[in-house]
């Protein structure tokens, strides 16, 4: 009826109005509530099922620049000769801008066998490039083992990500990795709950790895280990950064809150929320928040992020104090760590401020290898900076 009576809602077309609707509406809600179109519902359940990829990771860069942060080993951006460091200046003619993250992940996604042509600049040098995405889930575990700890780094989750972590661990030699384990999830967007219950289940022998809750009573949910270690009980250092995000926070939270592993790094995104996609006609879908996920302390994730024992993104003075300090009341992590693990939903906007600001989010930097190599060398610091 409205159609026939209004020339610019018959020129706007149904689909844009559904979605100024929703989205009005998703205005007062929260930040991750939104309506996806037919094709983002779509590259969305390619993502969550790890149907497609192209085997790298981007992260913004300097001057609103977006670069490659990560490459797995056997995968089409590998194949083409792409590194980390690289810039991606576009992707199938469209600039690509580190402000807008989400528009340049997006880029990427697409249907099995399906290629991107990406504008990549390294130096001077400006290379042009087609990948193919991937028919079938890449490495998403790539294990080494150098100078006695296995570095195993999770750029990305898909479906594939426990057993391919369990297959890694399952590898080491009895008599490797003396010094022990660190799990890189610096640059991790996350993936599905189910696949971060089942990582932290690789490491911790016993406990809950996180609750959900929220206003309806199917909503409140709590997640334990099924055990064993698969890491032999090593130590194991965590590290993280401003980009690590959802499922990989979780991982990052229940490792630090349970004592299990020490959390190197700075305050991850904050994106603590679970969803439900409600099916609409035509293949669009609704994104509703659901619940919220809490650490097992009772901590939300969902803005507060998580905060590292071992502080990098402070300078090199400041993490120099914070390694002599680790693990003692002297240590400036010490008095954040505490409230952050105190603190309940909702936590006031000032209160995430003060503790997100003790140690702010930032990208990996390679400080973070020297300091997880520090922890893991001194087995008495490393004991001190577990969680009590």
């Amino acid at each position: 009826m409205a159609e026939r009576e209004s020339p610019a809602l018959r020129r706007a077309g149904r689909q844009a109005m559904l979605q100024a609707g929703f989205e009005e509406v998703f205005n007062h809600l929260d930040p991750y509530s939104r309506y996806l179109t037919p094709p983002e519902a779509q590259r969305g359940r390619e993502r969550h099922l790890g149907a497609t990829d192209l085997g790298l990771t981007l992260a913004p860069g300097r001057r609103r620049e977006v670069t490659i942060s990560a490459v797995v080993p056997g995968s089409a951006a590998e194949r083409a000769g792409l590194r980390p460091g690289d810039r991606v200046a576009a992707a199938d003619g469209i600039a690509l801008d580190a402000e807008a993250m989400d528009e340049a992940h997006a880029a990427m996604e697409g249907a099995p066998g399906s290629s991107v042509l990406l504008s990549v600049r390294r130096g001077r040098r400006r290379l042009d490039v087609l990948l193919t995405r991937a028919a079938a889930p890449q490495l998403s575990v790539v294990a080494q083992l150098r100078d006695g700890i296995l570095w195993l780094t999770l750029p990305l989750f898909s479906s594939a990500t426990p057993e391919q972590l369990d297959r890694a661990l399952a590898d080491i030699p009895a008599s490797a990795a003396p010094l022990g384990v660190v799990l890189d999830l610096r640059g991790n967007r996350g993936g599905l709950l189910q696949q971060a219950i089942r990582v932290a289940d690789a490491f911790i022998p016993a406990g809950t790895i996180a609750f959900t809750d929220g206003r309806h009573i199917d909503s409140r949910r709590q997640f334990d280990t099924a055990g064993p270690d698969l890491a032999g009980g090593r130590r194991l250092v965590v590290l993280v950064d401003g980009r690590t995000a959802s499922a990989a926070e979780v991982v990052a939270a229940a490792v630090g809150d349970l004592g299990r592993g020490v959390v190197v790094g700075s305050a991850t995104m904050g994106k603590g929320l679970i969803q439900v996609l409600v099916p609409l006609p035509g293949g669009a879908q609704l994104a509703l928040s659901w619940s919220r996920i809490l650490a097992p302390r009772g901590w939300p994730l969902q803005m507060l992020g998580v905060l590292p024992a071992l502080c990098t993104s402070n300078g090199a003075d400041a993490l120099a104090r914070n390694l002599a300090t680790l693990g003692t009341a002297d240590s400036p992590m010490t008095v954040p760590l505490a409230r952050a693990r105190a603190a309940r939903a909702p936590v006031p906007g000032s209160e995430v401020a003060a503790l997100r600001g003790a140690c702010p989010p930032a990208e990996g930097r390679d400080a973070d290898l020297a300091a997880a190599r520090a922890v893991l060398e001194r087995p008495e610091l490393y004991e001190a900076a577990l969680a009590r």
